[in-house]
């Protein structure tokens, strides 16, 4: 019995589609070699980081400096404009000491 002109397209579809399928397997292991080696080269690329080196005295300052933030966010702007015109006058310690009464803490 002939084979029908609808059968036959069916068939050479599927034969395409199976050697399409062989040729998409034979490509995964390509791409995931050349994944891992564009992912070595950025990682080799970065430059290291340098270690942060901070003496003491800067570690105080930048502690300080980090609690005058902390309280200033928390004010509204005239209260901020008071803690800023305190530590232009009197220093940094005594504008976190007003800040800290003005936050209510």
């Amino acid at each position: 019995m002939p084979k029908s002109p609808l059968k036959k397209q069916i068939q050479a579809v599927g034969a395409t589609l199976r050697r399409l399928e062989g040729q998409l397997r034979g490509l995964v292991p390509v791409l995931a070699q050349a994944t891992k080696a564009t992912v070595a080269q950025a990682v080799a690329a970065t430059p290291p980081r340098r270690k942060l080196r901070l003496s003491p005295e800067r570690r105080r300052a930048l502690k300080l400096q980090g609690s005058y933030l902390g309280y200033m966010r928390q004010l509204k702007p005239t209260q901020k404009a008071k803690v800023k015109a305190v530590k232009a006058k009197k220093g940094m310690r005594v504008a976190i000491a007003t800040a800290r009464r003005l936050a209510g803490k």
